[in-house]
């Protein structure tokens, strides 16, 4: 009997149907189909009972599979167990990533993670919605925000400050600065090469065109500024949203208008001068950098390993904004 048979019949009876768990395996149906014939053959019983519109676990079924799924798992801690000791780094890296900092920050990182490690493959899903992962085929989800889910595991990257953002030119051809505008310092500073800045009352920030984000069908267009002690909510408007975060901030950068976005995505663009950071009356409420997983044992040491490096490079990303001027030195707590 093929434990690669053994890995289907568990994905059938978790999908309850043949087809369903063909493509969580990508693999054919037809050949998922053979493997769980071959596994009832080999036990001489049915695991599955099949009519035209489901598939059910039978009476042999439902004892059969816990201690199926009990047998796999063991041997894969046993092989992971060797190769903890043999200090392999190999294996599927099958994680989901948010459009923007995926995109334009994340996946370089994971080049060069490969390029160190290339016995390590790579399946990268980006996308802003909400992962499930018992539907999605990932193991591991990179994700702004703490886990609300108490079933899964979680290490926190970075605290991620959020920042209001803009081109000069869109600044300056709004028509809406005043003597309020200030650089992040005099000419001493800039000697320094401190980015510069912008003040803009918060009860202004209505009149400006707002690059939106949606998600789920729910538009983003209430900014919330917080110093941990004070809360003040702005709504917003603007002529352009987006469910995807890298176009939201593809229009910044061409001077459409102000977007509220996580000073992870905009960095480069922070430290290129392409756009301008906006100072308001408090700042914009914060958020963390969280990488998940479904359980321990989706853990690998290539995942550990990838926790690591990005935690490591958040870091030193966050330390050039500061250095810059761009974030205060509490960003890196």
């Amino acid at each position: 009997m093929l434990i690669e048979d053994l890995k289907v019949i568990v994905k059938v009876a978790e999908y309850r149907s043949i087809t369903a768990a063909a493509t969580q395996l990508d693999m054919r149906v037809a050949t998922a189909s053979a493997a769980v014939k071959r596994v009832e053959s080999a036990l001489g019983v049915e695991l599955f009972i099949r009519t035209t519109r489901q598939l059910r676990l039978s009476n042999a079924g439902e004892r059969y599979l816990p201690q199926c799924e009990q047998a796999l798992s063991m041997l894969a801690q046993a092989r992971q167990s060797v190769k903890d000791d043999l200090d392999i780094v190999d294996g599927e890296l099958r994680i989901a990533l948010a459009s923007d900092l995926g995109r334009n920050v994340i996946v370089p990182w994971l080049d060069d993670f490969m390029d160190m490690y290339p016995d390590v493959t790579l399946r990268a899903n980006i996308s802003d919605s909400n992962i499930d992962f018992y539907r999605d085929s990932v193991d591991m989800a990179l994700r702004y925000g703490s886990p609300k889910d108490a079933n899964v595991y979680g290490f926190k990257i970075c605290h991620v400050p959020r920042v209001l953002c803009a081109t000069q030119t869109y600044l300056d051809q709004s028509g809406l600065l005043d003597s309020g505008r200030q650089c992040a310092g005099q000419a001493s500073e800039n000697e320094h090469n401190h980015a510069a800045r912008v003040k803009i009352p918060v009860q202004l920030l209505p009149n400006y065109n707002a690059l939106l984000y949606q998600l789920n069908d729910v538009l983003h267009d209430v900014w919330v500024f917080s110093d941990g002690e004070r809360e003040q909510k702005v709504k917003v408007s603007g002529d352009r949203a987006s469910n995807d975060a890298d176009l939201v901030r593809r229009w910044c950068v061409s001077g459409k208008g102000i977007a509220a976005k996580s000073v992870l995505d905009m960095a480069s663009d922070l430290l290129a001068d392409n756009v301008v950071s906006i100072d308001v009356d408090l700042p914009p409420e914060s958020t963390e950098l969280w990488l998940l997983f479904p359980s321990r044992q989706s853990i690998t040491p290539a995942a550990r390993l990838v926790r690591d490096m990005l935690q490591e490079r958040c870091k030193a990303l966050l330390r050039q904004l500061v250095e810059k001027g761009i974030l205060n030195k509490d960003a890196l707590m």
